[in-house]
């Protein structure tokens, strides 16, 4: 599981500003809807391979969001605490998605920052 890349709070903050990251929460759907980062993509872990995986127009209609492309740069996925988070960027960068990033700080340290 170790060597996937992270963003740190300051790298995502800037990523985020300039409208170049798209962000994954990897939570339950509970979760995410109690709270996320702002713009963020609720995916589940578990239905996570399984929407990778999709053809881009059944992402599109389950998703509400174009499908991320293989060499998309700064695809970043986060959960509550990091496990989760870090579960799907190795998952999606074993399918290829080279700019998959975990922000290891996770929906946590974006509240205690209060982002």
């Amino acid at each position: 599981m170790a060597g996937a890349p992270t963003v740190s709070l300051p790298e995502l903050r800037s990523l985020l500003a300039s409208g170049r990251a798209r962000l994954f929460d990897v939570r339950s759907r509970e979760e995410a809807a109690a709270g996320t980062i702002p713009g963020a993509l609720n995916i589940p872990v578990s239905e996570l391979e399984s929407a990778l995986q999709m053809e881009p127009a059944a992402f599109q209609a389950l998703n509400s969001a174009e499908k991320p492309k293989l060499e998309d740069e700064h695809l970043i996925f986060f959960c509550q605490m990091g496990k989760r988070g870090l579960q799907a960027t190795q998952l999606a960068r074993d399918l290829g998605y080279t700019g998959a990033c975990h922000y290891a700080g996770a929906y946590r340290e974006w509240l205690e920052k209060d982002a």
